[in-house]
């Protein structure tokens, strides 16, 4: 039976859209809150619907790059792209509620949802547009956010998307069912590690802090409500899907995908190329910039941070 479930969690964590390793050093982590990890630059917050959002706000410049993590991550995955992309631009990298040190509850977690919190969140902060950089869930929410509200969305950086890849209504109907917080807080050492390198074609050292926080926050006081985001998201791709909207998409638009990423197309459900996910997103996304990274995998933009920086500053210029 707990072989069935870890092979649910990371079925499941294929929507969003680690090779094995010893773990024996993992089990005697000190725990941690959330709000104890280290991102490496300040926090700020943010009062939105009388929820606190938390957010990293770097670099200067007339526009703004707003970052939006996947499924089951957080601001700090940005990391190995905030500097460069500072240079140029008002930089912001955003915790979504349920996430890092943003506030947790049972919200409705929704991505129509989140595309509200996240205008109202930049009306906050007195900013008018913004281009919206999305990984994954993240990209979803972005495409999601320029299509309800066009005016908030200057372009659009789509990073491993998901959205673009259709599921059957079956398939949607398992996804609902499988999609619980016991898949996250029942997750093991182990899960924990080779469900994060899944994210990779070859894992860098420098996301080691992707397994050792996930460990870390285990037994946060907030845990729980984490873990029910996480479930909630699932389902939320599944309800919102994008896929048939995405010719409705008037912002310039690139999309970058890593040609060995294991979780787009849903090996379990679907299997295939992750190109043929890129050559959809550019046959249905008007003018779309599509580039796809060799030997990389899903977490695109911290696997090649310097394609990914690349491609995003020339795209904006």
């Amino acid at each position: 039976m707990k072989t069935a479930v870890n092979l649910v969690l990371a079925a499941a964590l294929l929507i969003m859209a680690a090779g094995c390793s010893s773990t024996s050093g993992y089990y005697s982590m000190p725990g941690k809150e959330f709000t104890q990890i280290d991102y490496g630059y300040p926090v700020k917050y943010a009062e939105v619907r009388n929820l606190k959002i938390g957010y990293i706000d770097q670099g200067n410049g007339d526009q703004t790059l707003l970052l939006i993590h996947g499924l089951g991550s957080n601001a700090k995955g940005w990391t190995r792209n905030i500097p460069v992309l500072a240079e140029q631009y008002r930089v912001i990298a955003v915790d979504l509620p349920g996430y890092g040190y943003s506030k947790k509850d049972y919200y409705p977690y929704s991505l129509s949802w989140y595309a509200q919190v996240l205008t109202e969140f930049l009306t906050e902060l007195g900013i008018a547009d913004a281009v919206f950089v999305g990984h994954s869930m993240g990209g979803q929410i972005s495409i999601i956010t320029a299509l309800e509200y066009p005016d908030v969305v200057s372009e659009l950086v789509l990073i491993s998307p998901a959205g673009v890849e259709d599921f059957t209504d079956g398939e949607k109907d398992w996804f609902r069912t499988v999609a619980v917080p016991e898949l996250t807080e029942d997750a093991t050492v182990r899960t924990i590690d080779v469900n994060l390198k899944r994210n990779f074609y070859d894992t860098p050292p420098e996301a080691e802090f992707m397994i050792t926080d996930r460990i870390q926050v285990r037994g946060a006081s907030d845990f729980s409500d984490y873990a029910y985001a996480v479930a909630q998201n699932i389902k939320a791709m599944v309800n919102e899907p994008t896929s048939d909207r995405l010719k409705n998409i008037t912002q310039p638009t690139l999309v970058l995908f890593g040609r060995n990423d294991g979780l787009i197309p849903n090996p379990y459900l679907h299997g295939g190329n992750t190109a043929d996910i890129a050559a959809l997103a550019a046959e249905k996304i008007p003018g779309a910039t599509v580039n796809v990274f060799d030997k990389t995998g899903h977490f695109v933009q911290f696997e090649s941070p310097d394609q990914t920086n690349e491609a995003i500053l020339d795209f904006l210029r």
